[in-house]
């Protein structure tokens, strides 16, 4: 069909071929078999002029509909790889959505009103191909599979109370989060000495969002552990060793394109990897 269109608008077999840097034989011979294929002919050919028949003209209006479309199908795709637009899925555990993933969404997204932001709190890790997402974001030891992942930044959970809280927060009723195990142990490290201190808690309380958690924490319900960058954040919380450290906690970005993934996708990604690094940054 490219041939085709081409010898129809150069005006020959002769300067089509030179167009397409091909010989002359290879535009008849197409030209031939795609005559053969539709069973008529679409050319009438003299040595010094070709006009179109009537079916020749109805194929040649058919071809240049079709490369219209496919102009109009690879600027589109080639535009999407440069602008983001339509649908993005993205699901992150609850800890991290709205504390992290949503500023940083909101921030690189808002002047792009084409993009549509499907987010999925969820503390279990879904599978990608099955649930259509685009981009997971998690936290935790690196799970392998066949998904693209890399790391993207770290945080640290802190044990916290509330800001106006004076007693024993050993003592004191703990609140857990729906992901993390019964009884429930803390190993944390001096700073300075690099000593450790193990703290265990039988539950009292039990929520299945953060902000919960933070919420019950901030009323004096309890102690809890909270990312750093949340507490640090929040006026009405402190840490209940300021000069102890709980693990660094690894957060990976893990999509499924095998190849270059979507300009959105790649930007929700850089997005967030500055946010929390932003967030988790030394303060002075």
């Amino acid at each position: 069909m490219t041939v085709f269109m081409n010898v129809v608008e150069s005006g020959s077999i002769t300067k089509a071929a030179e167009k397409l840097d091909v010989s002359k034989s290879v535009i008849s011979q197409s030209l031939k078999q795609l005559e053969n294929e539709l069973e008529t002919t679409l050319l009438k050919r003299t040595t010094r002029r070709q006009a179109l028949t009537p079916s020749g003209e109805q194929f040649y209006k058919h071809c240049c509909d079709m490369h219209r479309l496919a102009e109009k199908a690879w600027e589109e795709i080639k535009t999407q790889q440069t602008v983001p637009k339509g649908k993005i899925r993205i699901t992150a555990p609850n800890a991290l959505m709205a504390s992290l993933v949503v500023p940083a969404l909101l921030d690189v997204f808002a002047e792009y009103q084409d993009v549509e932001l499907d987010l999925v709190n969820d503390d279990h890790q879904l599978d990608l191909m099955e649930n259509n997402i685009d981009l997971a974001i998690r936290a935790g030891q690196s799970v392998a599979s066949n998904y693209k992942q890399r790391r993207i930044g770290e945080f640290r959970d802190v044990l916290c109370c509330a800001k106006t809280f004076s007693g024993d927060f050993r003592k004191t009723p703990y609140i857990i989060h729906q992901w993390q195990q019964r009884p429930v142990e803390h190993v944390l490290e001096h700073r300075e000495t690099r000593e450790n201190l193990c703290l265990q808690y039988n539950p009292r309380h039990r929520t299945n969002a953060m902000q919960t958690t933070m919420a019950l924490i901030e009323s004096g319900y309890g102690v809890g552990i909270l990312p750093d960058f949340v507490v640090r954040r929040n006026n009405n919380l402190k840490a209940c060793l300021p000069e102890h450290d709980m693990p660094l906690v690894n957060v990976y970005a893990i999509h499924p394109f095998h190849g270059s993934a979507p300009i959105g996708v790649r930007m929700a990604i850089e997005a967030i990897e500055k946010a929390l690094f932003d967030y988790t940054k030394p303060q002075n």
